[in-house]
């Protein structure tokens, strides 16, 4: 790996972040029997309150330390690491941050000269947003598509290695890979996505946002071996918390460090960390549930292997299915007529005529089988 001091914006090391009142004095080692003692006219807050039942009137931690030592607890980590979790509205804020911390936009000069900037990579098909975020902060894009292989009614999705060695250049910063992908579903092979870290100096994202339906195991515990590498974690999906937006990041805390010093001061309302700390007390809850998922995901996955019109059903290791159709678009919009709503993938590099399906409740598994099977 590069210096971190080479890999960032030169700008990005002198910029000096927002001093908000909850960072000079922060209440989150303070017990609710010293906060209440304690008169906080340092904010500009309204002290009288608000209508809301719920106490709103006051900043939350900037750095949400209550949430993370629970984080710890769950994922295993030392609280003497708790310098390694970032929490983002949503993994789209560490995204974002990522690329605008590291990668310089092209520049487009009144006289029509373009100054290139630094590139990323990607791997088609894949998440949207790092393409998205890129084109935002005017970032160049480096697509390099995944091999697929059909074995009868199945098939899979490959990261090319040697496609992403060449595309490497002394202007790439960053390379994104997601592992379960969205939306092949799978988790690429392990000692790929070493090779791949390892081979890199600049920084790798891994996104493991499906890694709770995976049989593989997440890198998080062997992250301190790669001092490159960005792990992008979330709560919406095996955790059901998908309207709270609310994703972690972990890497280095030197890395850490920059994300925290270019967020906005109160990335994370209070609300979000107060319901996150609550259903985080119940992981007997999530571990049932993921359990329930997976056992729906492999009937739903043999009865649409056996209808006529799916030509291939590839494996997943999340919670949703990619299934290839002889019409996609047909099996689509006969679904909507009844009111199920799946999505077409039809458009995306290496999914042509397929539908991404969501593992749902038994019932809903049901019915979405008999709207396939009826005329």
């Amino acid at each position: 790996m590069r210096p971190l001091s080479d890999l960032l914006r030169k700008h990005i090391l002198t910029v000096k972040p927002y001093s908000s009142a909850r960072s000079e004095y922060p209440t989150a080692n303070t017990s609710s029997n010293q906060a209440s003692s304690k008169t906080f006219l340092d904010a500009n807050e309204n002290a009288f309150g608000s209508p809301s039942e719920i106490t709103v009137n006051r900043y939350p931690d900037p750095l949400q330390m209550a949430l993370k030592r629970r984080i710890c607890e769950i994922k295993q980590i030392p609280e003497s690491r708790i310098g390694t979790i970032f929490l983002g509205n949503g993994s789209d804020e560490p995204i974002d941050l990522i690329i605008r911390a590291f990668c310089e936009p092209s520049v487009h000069a009144a006289s029509g000269e373009i100054t290139e900037g630094d590139a990323m990579i990607i791997t088609p098909p894949t998440y949207g947003m790092y393409e998205v975020s890129a084109a935002i902060h005017h970032v160049a894009v480096k697509r390099v598509p995944l091999v697929r292989t059909f074995e009868g009614k199945t098939g899979t999705f490959c990261l090319d290695e040697d496609g992403i060695k060449q595309a490497i250049t002394p202007r790439t910063k960053l390379i994104f890979l997601c592992s379960p992908n969205n939306p092949t579903a799978n988790v690429f092979e392990r000692a790929a996505l070493e090779r791949i870290i390892t081979g890199f100096d600049g920084i790798v994202v891994l996104d493991e946002a499906y890694i709770d339906f995976a049989e593989a195991h997440s890198f998080l515990p062997r992250l301190a071996e790669f001092p490159n590498l960005v792990i992008l974690q979330t709560f919406s999906k095996a955790w059901g918390m998908a309207a709270l937006r609310l994703g972690m990041a972990f890497a280095d805390s030197s890395i850490i460090e920059v994300l925290n010093k270019i967020k906005p001061p109160y990335n994370i309302n209070i609300l979000t960390q107060e319901t996150a700390l609550k259903a985080l007390q119940h992981t007997d809850w999530k571990e049932r549930v993921v359990r329930d998922i997976l056992e729906e995901r492999e009937a739903l996955m043999h009865e649409l292997s056996a209808l006529h019109d799916v030509q291939h059903v590839f494996p997943s290791d999340a919670n949703f299915i990619l299934a290839h159709f002889t019409s996609a678009r047909a099996v689509y919009e006969r679904l909507v007529e009844k009111g199920i709503v799946v999505r077409d993938r039809s458009g995306v590099t290496l999914c042509e005529d397929c539908l991404r399906i969501t593992v749902g409740t038994p019932f809903e598994n049901e019915r979405l089988l008999a709207a396939l099977t009826s005329a």
